[in-house]
């Protein structure tokens, strides 16, 4: 849920938590790495491929 999207206060602020969280997560992560995350539908298709290397996508093609 975004932060204009909750219904109360403590839901805006537990929100904003979660959003600065995910953010130095994601830095850490990238310097871990060495290189920037993909970002958006790139990401996403990164994240879905599994151990046999091919994504979503081409799974549900078969």
């Amino acid at each position: 849920m975004g932060i204009e999207q909750a219904p109360t206060k403590a839901g805006k602020e537990s929100a904003r938590g979660l959003r600065k969280a995910t953010a130095a997560e994601e830095r850490k992560v990238e310097a871990e790495k060495g290189s920037e995350l993909k970002k958006g539908a790139d990401r996403v298709e990164e994240r879905s491929q599994s151990s046999d290397g091919k994504s979503a996508g081409e799974k549900q093609r078969q």
